[in-house]
């Protein structure tokens, strides 16, 4: 069995997390890193499994091309979009790396939502003129508006409920908030109320903040339109953590243009990195950060030897985060 490993990633030191049956089935040269921005090299096509972080994609589907005796891929990424769009063959098991970001992804998600409620923009404007925002203090006394100035009784919604929003949502609580999850069955995660995706249009109208921690398939692609902004209340906010695709981003920049909508923040854009001709650059009451809330993936080490442990015991039905299962879930128990 060969596995390829990135490059950035190889230092990890996953080996010393396996178990018996794991090191038995893998020999010393088993593990093999390669450079995550170049094609996998001819000699380690015959690769058995293949682990990604942050390729880009042109080289993830060059790699589902050439490596033609794949059997397994394993993001290390929460959204396994760029895998399952490569193109590998349908026997390919593909499983992703949910729950490697969910504290870090959680904390600048939070982030993203306080900068967008405490008019973190406004006040950073001020400071490079040397003005003193007076006009901030007078805003958040206003009978009318202080409630939007604060997560203490604001309703906010999370939209794709997973482990992610699982990890956020007991923050936002702490902090006051009333939040309500949407996911695609209704129920009760983590103790906090979860409607399915016919429920969020009932919930809009009362929306604080809405959060998206969408992923990107073809049933999410600009999931937030023109028809979801004009059932927000014009005091709410946007902030997306998912994926870019899913934001029709021209609707939003009417929106917020237009002052239906009182601010959004974005960690991730349709099209990264965001060309300097974007008009998400100067809209107004918006916040950009350059997709950096996932960062290295916690506890990736571990997380992969136990993926390849459970690989060589029972193949794809041991595996956890599976996300396409593929016709050939069979696993050597060989060094090779």
């Amino acid at each position: 069995m060969k596995i390829l490993l990135p490059d950035v990633a190889f230092d990890l030191g996953f080996r010393r997390f396996l178990d018996d049956d794991g090191r038995h089935a893998l020999a010393d040269d088993a593990v093999v890193p390669y450079a995550m921005d170049e094609p996998v090299p001819d000699e380690h096509t015959d690769a058995d499994a293949l682990v990604t972080w942050a390729n880009p994609p042109a080289l993830v589907a060059d790699a589902a091309r050439r490596l033609t005796r794949l059997r397994w891929v394993q993001t290390l990424s929460a959204g396994p979009d760029v895998a399952l769009a490569a193109g590998f063959a349908d026997d390919v098991v593909i499983s992703s790396g949910r729950s490697l970001h969910d504290d870090t992804v959680a904390e600048h998600t939070l982030m993203l939502i306080l900068a967008s409620v405490r008019r973190l923009p406004e006040a950073l404007a001020a400071q490079r003129e040397h003005r003193w925002a007076g006009e901030m203090a007078a805003a958040q006394a206003a009978p009318d508006t202080d409630a939007h100035w604060t997560l203490s009784g604001a309703r906010v919604v999370l939209w794709g409920f997973g482990s992610i929003a699982e990890r956020l949502a007991p923050l936002l609580a702490g902090l006051g908030a009333q939040v309500t999850g949407v996911a695609g069955s209704a129920g009760t995660r983590a103790g906090f109320d979860v409607v399915g995706p016919d429920g969020l249009g009932d919930l809009l109208p009362t929306t604080d903040v809405l959060v998206s921690l969408l992923p990107a398939v073809p049933s999410t692609r600009h999931a937030l339109d023109a028809g979801v902004l004009a059932k927000l209340p014009a005091h709410a906010r946007f902030v997306n953590a998912g994926r870019g695709a899913t934001v029709d981003e021209a609707a939003l920049v009417d929106a917020l243009r237009a002052g239906r909508l009182a601010g959004a923040a974005l960690d991730v854009m349709e099209t990264e990195p965001l060309p300097p001709d974007s008009p998400l650059w100067d809209c107004p009451n918006l916040v950009l950060t350059p997709h950096v809330a996932g960062g290295r993936p916690r506890g990736a080490a571990r997380f992969l030897a136990s993926q390849v442990t459970a690989w060589v015991r029972d193949g794809a039905l041991g595996l956890r985060n599976v996300v396409r299962a593929g016709s050939g879930g069979s696993s050597t128990t060989t060094g090779s």
